[in-house]
């Protein structure tokens, strides 16, 4: 709030002016504070280096008399220029033997705590400051030196007075000759603030009438001062004329370029001439990364990928050109990862360049497939035909065939007819299923009566085989799905048993686990089974492990892809494996919802 208020009741210059004297008073402040403590720290080193003089002066006496003569030290200290000057004789180890102040040595306590007496026989000399003396409740100033040779500390002190406080204190004049100098550069400031102020307040207004693209008098540029700032305030106006005149061509290509990245499904990256990315999707950082076999941090790498080199070579060869005279437009697919993408790279006048990257991988499985199935569904519908056709050529070229012969003939036509229904109708369930999974409607559906009732539509079949089905699936087992589908599972299991299984077999189904979510079954008998390198592939469309053995049967070769599609659709999976009892079986799950 208080910034806000400032900003609003202050002008720009008055608000430059107290930044840049806030700064300079701050940096006044902080040498002031600095001068005064480093000469108060040269007052007192000067002090300790005088005392440290007296104790280098006493320690001559001694050490020329070879002893502590008392009165040379006291009539040394009786005519030195200090006054109340106090010196101590301490051994190494802090007892006192020597005090010009008392002589009564037993009343002094042991000094080895002391300060002044830790650093002398740590570093070889100390002192400290404003302390007080256990002995005379005085406050003094200690130096105190340590003498190896002799193993005792001489330590002179100072009664910590008025006298010594104020020979102590810096000198206050340079304090006066700062604050003078300092109102001095103060007032420059405020001139150089003002001036340069008068020149950012036009800029501002300019700056202001440029947002709101109000119409702006160019003679604005006439009102600037000719120096540093004012040519800069210029040449912003200008360019900012110029910016005007291909703002609006600018916007409504930006907004065509990024309504385009963003709805694309493709990955697009738009780059310089030189390479350097100007604009790219997310998708395309995916795909790129895809391609190569190493993670990329930078876009710029991308064109360093072996894969992408027809790419480079169409870029530099277009980029070399000086008139094009053909389509700049070049593309190619590349499978990797197990993925086929489809790259196109389209150059423009100035040799920028534009990059899509299309996964394509499901439409060429789904083309591929689509192929596959057409050729097969060519081969199979050929041999029904081609029965038929050949059963009624024989009967047309031959008028006087007996009855018997062509009512066999008609029969074959019969069945074989029936045959190309029901391949018919697998195709059309399994490209419903593929097509259009979304209209295939689901309900409710009583999975236990839906099996009874093929186990009656296939009586006589099973009869015939003698087999016999053990189900076990619990009654009013629901779920919810395709009537059509569902039947579609079981039903083909069933014939597909029968079909192969062999005589005198057991077909079982079961419900054998199930969770929140799905149901569990499992499908077998103990017939002949299949060898396990067929078992990984009989849920393909028309793969047959006995060709002529399945034909011969009246076999589609869709019932077991038809039964996985259903059940995929319902949310499950199916495998197929031998079965214990020796047959085959199937295990796969439905979706309870």
């Amino acid at each position: 709030m208080a910034v806000e208020v400032s900003h609003k009741f202050l002008s720009f210059s008055k608000r430059l002016f107290l930044y840049v004297l806030t700064l300079f008073l701050g940096f006044v402040i902080c040498f002031v504070v600095f001068q005064y403590k480093r000469e108060k720290s040269y007052k007192i080193d000067l002090l300790n280096t005088q005392l440290q003089n007296y104790n280098d002066r006493i320690n001559d006496l001694i050490f020329a008399d070879d002893s502590i003569d008392e009165a040379k030290i006291n009539n040394f200290i009786k005519h030195c220029n200090q006054k109340d000057l106090r010196v101590t004789l301490i051994a190494k180890n802090g007892k006192v033997i020597f005090d010009n102040y008392k002589h009564n040595l037993e009343e002094f306590n042991n000094h080895l705590s002391r300060k002044e007496i830790i650093d002398a026989l740590k570093n070889g000399t100390g002192y400290s400051i404003n302390r007080r003396s256990q002995t005379f409740g005085k406050e003094y100033f200690y130096s105190a030196k340590f003498y190896p040779h002799n193993n005792y500390i001489i330590r002179s002190a100072m009664p910590y007075n008025m006298n010594l406080v104020e020979h102590l204190q810096a000198d206050i004049h340079f304090i006066w000759f700062t604050i003078a100098i300092s109102l001095i550069l103060i007032i420059f400031f405020y001139k150089f603030t003002n001036k340069l102020s008068m020149s950012i307040d036009r800029l501002q207004l300019f700056a202001v009438k440029a947002d709101k693209n109000e119409p702006i008098d160019m003679s604005i540029q006439e009102a600037f001062p000719n120096n540093e700032l004012g040519e800069i305030s210029k040449h912003i106006i200008k360019i900012y004329k110029r910016l005007r005149n291909t703002k609006e061509d600018l916007y409504i290509e930006r907004e065509k370029l990024i309504t385009h990245l963003r709805i694309s499904h493709e990955g697009l990256g738009v780059f310089k001439s030189n390479r350097d990315e100007i604009i790219v999707n997310n998708l395309f950082i995916h795909y790129i990364n895809i391609i190569s076999d190493s993670n990329l941090s930078n876009t710029k790498d991308f064109f360093s990928v072996p894969e992408i080199k027809p790419i480079v070579k169409f870029i530099e060869k277009n980029q070399q050109l000086t008139r094009v005279t053909e389509e700049r437009r070049f593309s190619l697919n590349i499978e990797k990862s197990g993925r086929i993408f489809s790259i196109e790279c389209i150059i423009f006048q100035d040799n920028s360049f534009e990059i899509n990257i299309n996964d394509i991988t499901q439409d060429e499985q789904q083309a591929r497939l689509k192929k596959q199935l057409t050729q097969n569904i060519a081969h199979e519908l050929k041999t029904p035909v081609s029965s038929i056709q050949g059963y009624l050529e024989t009967i047309i070229s031959n008028p006087d065939i007996s009855k018997e012969k062509l009512f066999e003939f008609l029969t074959r036509s019969y069945a074989q007819s029936n045959r190309l229904t029901h391949l018919l109708q697998d195709i059309s369930v399994l490209t419903r299923m593929e097509e259009a999974p979304s209209m295939i409607e689901k309900d409710k559906i009583n999975l236990s009566d839906m099996v009874k009732s093929i186990m009656s539509e296939l009586y006589l079949d099973l009869d015939n085989k003698h087999m016999k089905v053990d189900n076990d699936l619990p009654d009013n087992l629901h779920i919810y799905g395709n009537s059509s589908l569902i039947y579609s599972i079981f039903r083909n299991l069933f014939d597909n048993a029968i079909a192969y299984a062999g005589t005198y077999t057991t077909i079982t189904i079961k419900k054998f686990r199930e969770d929140d979510n799905s149901y569990y079954f499992s499908f077998a008998d103990n017939g002949v089974g299949v060898s396990e390198e067929h078992l990984n592939r009989i849920f393909e469309r028309f793969y047959r492990v006995d060709k002529g053995r399945s034909r011969k049967l009246g076999g589609t070769g869709l019932g077991l892809a038809i039964v996985k599609n259903a059940v995929i659709h319902h949310g499950g999976t199916i495998v197929a494996k031998k079965s214990p009892s020796g047959g085959i079986e199937f295990i796969f799950t439905l979706s309870k919802n």
